[in-house]
């Protein structure tokens, strides 16, 4: 399964499992137990506004300047994306902020500018400035050390921020098998018309996925994660995971995962190895479907791709708050 295997989930979903009443995740054995330094995870069960502001509070350390708040802000109606007046309560917390996003590359209203402002105004994101950031077109940001890409497009606006808040609703996804910090950044900030053909692109194949759409995936995220360096921070709200994304809108198959809580880490490859495996650490006819959806199409190799391009640390500690 290139890199982690059911037996490791499961293993370190029975770890996590006591983990919670103890507030320290130790995933691994006495060798790696004793390893020096290992990523902060902070979790909350608190699945509320409250709860989100004091997970932030613990990793917003290196936010300043003009603060990028990328969420994912979902197709007409969606009924799982996260709850406006928890966004409301965080955006007015961070000064300089704004909601950003970017066009998509399927069929939707918001493959368009203005389409998607019109969907912003029917899921409510009214409340503070949405910059639409490949509005006025791309900026190529480089991957260093890529192997699918030298660089890949992004929102031309992206550069106009000297901070990101990758605020994430984690989920299943269609073709990622979940979607976790990783995916906002790698997809949510590819441009629609071009750095999203890039990463979901193989040869003649446009949707192409597997482990190469993974490696692809976790390559945009690489160029997001390096152009900001350390002014970039995660949190996965793990509340209404369906096994589809946010992009499906209405046709979402209804969740069969139940609410876990939220995650905060400044580590993006820590913070959704840490919410997998919470969705592994379930009972097995509370995870099946999930799990399903992401060894399916091979989502796991988001994880060990990104330790392999250096982007954080997966072993981490698990702080309860």
């Amino acid at each position: 399964m290139n890199g982690y295997s059911r037996r490791d989930f499961l293993k370190g979903g029975a770890l996590a499992a006591g983990a919670l009443a103890t507030g320290v995740f130790l995933k691994g054995g006495p060798a790696l137990a004793a390893a020096p330094e290992k990523a902060r995870v902070f979790f909350t069960r608190d699945l509320s506004a409250e709860g989100l502001l004091k997970t932030f509070a613990n990793v917003n350390a290196g936010l300043s300047g003009n603060v990028a708040i990328k969420l994912h802000t979902g197709e007409p109606d969606g009924p799982n994306i996260l709850p406006r007046p928890w966004v409301r309560r965080i955006q007015a917390a961070i000064p300089g902020s704004t909601i950003v996003e970017c066009n998509v590359l399927y069929n939707s209203p918001r493959q368009t500018t203005a389409g998607h402002r019109e969907t912003l105004k029917k899921n409510g994101w009214t409340f503070c400035p949405v910059d639409i950031m490949d509005a006025e077109g791309d900026a190529a940001l480089p991957v260093p050390g890529g192997k699918w890409f030298k660089e890949v497009a992004v929102g031309k606006h992206l550069l106009n921020y000297d901070s990101m808040l990758v605020l994430t609703h984690f989920k299943g996804h269609s073709m990622g098998g979940f979607g976790g910090s990783l995916k906002n950044i790698a997809i949510g900030c590819a441009s629609g018309k071009v750095g999203k053909a890039q990463l979901h692109r193989e040869g003649d194949k446009l949707w192409s996925g597997g482990p190469n759409f993974m490696e692809r995936m976790v390559e945009g995220g690489k160029a997001v994660t390096t152009h900001f360096g350390p002014r970039i921070t995660y949190i996965n709200v793990l509340r209404n995971m369906s096994v589809d994304c946010d992009c499906a809108g209405t046709s979402a198959a209804p969740p069969t995962t139940p609410d876990i809580g939220i995650l905060a880490s400044t580590d993006i490859l820590a913070v959704d190895k840490a919410s997998v495996d919470m969705v592994y650490a379930l009972p097995e006819d509370q995870r099946r479907d999930l799990v399903e959806r992401i060894e399916s199409r091979s989502g796991l190799r988001q994880l060990s791709y990104m330790k392999e391009m250096g982007m954080g640390n997966d072993q981490y500690e698990l702080i309860t708050l």
